[in-house]
């Protein structure tokens, strides 16, 4: 499809938000910027709650496609997690549906499948398509997005690309990262794919760099067009000296997910 002109980034004031709202108007798109906290050096982001139905349809109104990475992105209550990612994630889709957007990019998570064994030795890539299994109420929330996704292209044909983002960072920091590691400039490429591809339906990609060390298979991201320029292998031999091989016996070590699995980080909000 062509390029989206306006497009409504959600969640812009995050980590990731902040990343991507310096590098997708490179690629030619306009950004509406929207997040519960206001959004430095930009005054005419909209700051409103996605709880608040009124607003979130306001936001949405008169623009191309939306990228979604708002909501809580560690383990909280499930009651938070159901407020910001699971509620907030329905306004949004049924102001898209109201508003007539056809296309929206979801920031799904590699913790919708945490609970998934990592790959050993000459073990294959895990498929897109692998069961879903969610390692916290966070990763529970994803998998909640995905099927939302479905239903509203089933039901509706807004069309969604969910992305299951690894880790993005300007850099790896921890070992397990260097197999799910994304870089910016590798998440930019992505996002862009997944906004301007062809006939998406709903997809699930696998959101990552070209690490020499991968866990899962990127085939659904490539047929989109992505095209992965990075690889966090020129990190390794230092994370590696600071902090060791990964144990198979480690759960944290084992599992897609990580710490997640063992002692997930809680949203300290």
């Amino acid at each position: 499809m062509p390029a989206p002109r306006t497009v409504l980034l959600t969640g812009a004031a995050g980590g990731l938000g902040t990343l991507m709202r310096g590098l997708l108007p490179g690629y030619g798109y306009e950004l509406r910027l929207f997040d519960l906290l206001p959004v430095e050096g930009e005054p005419d982001a909209v700051v409103a709650d996605l709880a608040d139905r009124d607003a979130v349809r306001e936001a949405v109104r008169g623009v191309d496609a939306i990228v979604h990475l708002a909501g809580i992105s560690l383990e909280a209550s499930f009651d938070k997690i159901l407020k910001a990612n699971i509620e907030g994630t329905y306004n949004l889709y049924e102001a898209a549906r109201e508003e007539g957007v056809r296309r929206i990019v979801f920031a799904s998570s590699n913790h919708a499948v945490g609970y998934t064994p990592r790959p050993q030795g000459d073990d294959p890539l895990i498929p897109v398509d692998t069961p879903r299994r969610p390692d916290t109420f966070y990763g529970l929330s994803k998998c909640f997005g995905e099927d939302l996704a479905q239903l509203y292209w089933d039901k509706h044909g807004v069309e969604t690309v969910s992305v299951r983002i690894g880790s993005c960072f300007p850099e790896p920091t921890s070992v397990r990262m260097l197999s799910v590691w994304m870089s910016p400039a590798d998440g930019a490429r992505l996002f862009h794919a997944a906004l301007t591809a062809e006939g998406v339906g709903h997809t699930v990609v696998h959101g990552s760099s070209a690490n020499t060390r991968l866990w899962w298979d990127l085939g659904s991201a490539r047929a989109l067009g992505y095209e992965p320029r990075d690889d966090s292998e020129p990190y390794a031999e230092k994370l590696i000296a600071e902090q060791g091989e990964l144990d198979p016996a480690n759960p944290a070590h084992a599992r897609l997910g990580g710490h997640f699995v063992t002692d997930p980080p809680i949203w300290p909000h």
